[in-house]
Protein backbone atom coordinates (compact mmCIF):
# COMPACT_ATOMS: atom_id res chain seq x y z
CA UNK A 1 0.00 0.00 0.00
CA UNK A 2 2.82 2.61 0.65
CA UNK A 3 4.55 1.36 -2.55
CA UNK A 4 1.24 2.18 -4.51
CA UNK A 5 1.01 5.39 -2.64
CA UNK A 6 4.60 6.66 -3.31
CA UNK A 7 4.14 5.74 -7.16
CA UNK A 8 1.25 8.50 -7.39
CA UNK A 9 2.66 10.82 -5.48
CA UNK A 10 5.22 10.56 -7.98
CA UNK A 11 2.68 10.26 -11.20
CA UNK A 12 0.89 13.26 -10.12
CA UNK A 13 4.19 15.43 -9.71
CA UNK A 14 5.29 14.17 -13.05
CA UNK A 15 1.93 14.92 -14.58
CA UNK A 16 1.81 18.66 -13.16
CA UNK A 17 5.45 18.85 -14.28
CA UNK A 18 4.61 18.04 -17.70
CA UNK A 19 1.19 19.47 -18.08
CA UNK A 20 1.86 23.10 -16.65
CA UNK A 21 5.96 23.15 -16.37
CA UNK A 22 8.87 23.12 -18.80
CA UNK A 23 7.29 19.83 -20.17
CA UNK A 24 4.54 21.36 -21.54
CA UNK A 25 6.67 22.73 -23.86
CA UNK A 26 7.69 19.20 -25.08
CA UNK A 27 4.40 18.13 -24.93
CA UNK A 28 3.03 20.88 -27.31
CA UNK A 29 1.15 22.68 -24.55
CA UNK A 30 2.25 25.94 -25.07
CA UNK A 31 0.99 28.96 -23.18
CA UNK A 32 0.86 31.17 -26.31
CA UNK A 33 -1.77 31.50 -28.84
CA UNK A 34 -1.75 29.67 -32.98
CA UNK A 35 -0.86 33.39 -33.83
CA UNK A 36 1.96 33.70 -31.51
CA UNK A 37 3.20 30.48 -32.63
CA UNK A 38 3.52 31.17 -36.04
CA UNK A 39 4.66 34.39 -35.68
CA UNK A 40 7.74 32.60 -33.91
CA UNK A 41 8.27 29.44 -36.57
CA UNK A 42 8.35 32.26 -39.18
CA UNK A 43 11.32 34.23 -36.65
CA UNK A 44 13.18 30.98 -36.32
CA UNK A 45 12.97 30.55 -40.02
CA UNK A 46 14.37 33.75 -41.51
CA UNK A 47 17.04 33.32 -38.81
CA UNK A 48 18.93 31.56 -41.20
CA UNK A 49 21.56 33.77 -42.35
CA UNK A 50 24.35 31.79 -43.73
CA UNK A 51 25.08 29.25 -46.18
CA UNK A 52 28.82 27.41 -46.50
CA UNK A 53 30.62 27.65 -49.30
CA UNK A 54 30.92 24.33 -51.47
CA UNK A 55 34.79 24.62 -51.34
CA UNK A 56 37.05 26.58 -49.45
CA UNK A 57 41.13 26.39 -48.09
CA UNK A 58 42.20 24.59 -45.46
CA UNK A 59 45.44 27.01 -43.81
CA UNK A 60 47.48 24.56 -42.56
CA UNK A 61 48.33 22.27 -45.24
CA UNK A 62 46.39 24.72 -48.48
CA UNK A 63 44.30 21.83 -49.81
CA UNK A 64 41.14 22.64 -51.55
CA UNK A 65 38.04 20.97 -49.35
CA UNK A 66 34.79 20.16 -49.78
CA UNK A 67 32.89 21.97 -46.89
CA UNK A 68 30.17 19.04 -46.43
CA UNK A 69 33.17 16.43 -45.57
CA UNK A 70 35.49 19.24 -44.01
CA UNK A 71 36.17 19.49 -40.26
CA UNK A 72 35.13 22.93 -39.52
CA UNK A 73 36.14 25.35 -36.52
CA UNK A 74 34.58 28.62 -35.35
CA UNK A 75 37.43 31.31 -34.47
CA UNK A 76 36.63 34.87 -34.23
CA UNK A 77 32.89 34.44 -35.33
CA UNK A 78 34.26 32.79 -38.54
CA UNK A 79 34.29 29.01 -39.67
CA UNK A 80 37.28 28.16 -40.80
CA UNK A 81 37.51 24.28 -43.04
CA UNK A 82 39.67 21.29 -42.53
CA UNK A 83 41.01 18.94 -44.43
CA UNK A 84 41.46 16.09 -41.38
CA UNK A 85 41.65 16.64 -37.44
CA UNK A 86 44.84 16.77 -37.16
CA UNK A 87 44.76 20.13 -39.02
CA UNK A 88 41.41 21.40 -37.42
CA UNK A 89 44.07 20.59 -34.10
CA UNK A 90 46.54 22.73 -35.62
CA UNK A 91 44.56 25.53 -36.03
CA UNK A 92 43.06 25.19 -32.88
CA UNK A 93 46.19 25.01 -30.97
CA UNK A 94 47.64 28.38 -32.56
CA UNK A 95 45.17 29.87 -34.75
CA UNK A 96 47.07 33.55 -35.07
CA UNK A 97 49.73 31.59 -36.80
CA UNK A 98 47.75 30.17 -39.96
CA UNK A 99 45.02 33.81 -39.82
CA UNK A 100 47.40 36.43 -40.27
CA UNK A 101 47.17 37.53 -43.58
CA UNK A 102 46.21 34.77 -45.55
CA UNK A 103 42.62 35.85 -44.01
CA UNK A 104 42.53 38.72 -46.40
CA UNK A 105 44.09 36.57 -49.38
CA UNK A 106 42.23 33.45 -49.33
CA UNK A 107 39.04 32.74 -51.40
CA UNK A 108 35.99 32.26 -49.37
CA UNK A 109 36.68 33.84 -46.24
CA UNK A 110 34.20 36.27 -46.82
CA UNK A 111 31.77 34.21 -44.78
CA UNK A 112 30.89 34.79 -41.48
CA UNK A 113 28.65 33.06 -38.74
CA UNK A 114 26.17 35.15 -36.89
CA UNK A 115 24.50 33.50 -33.91
CA UNK A 116 21.28 35.31 -32.69
CA UNK A 117 20.03 34.15 -29.20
Amino acid sequence: METLLYFIIWAGMIFVMMRFGCGSHVMGHKHSTKRDHNQTAATCASEVLWEPPAKDRDLVCQKTVHTNTAKPSVHGGRVYYFCSRDCREAFEAAPDIYIGDAQKTLPGRDHEVTVHG
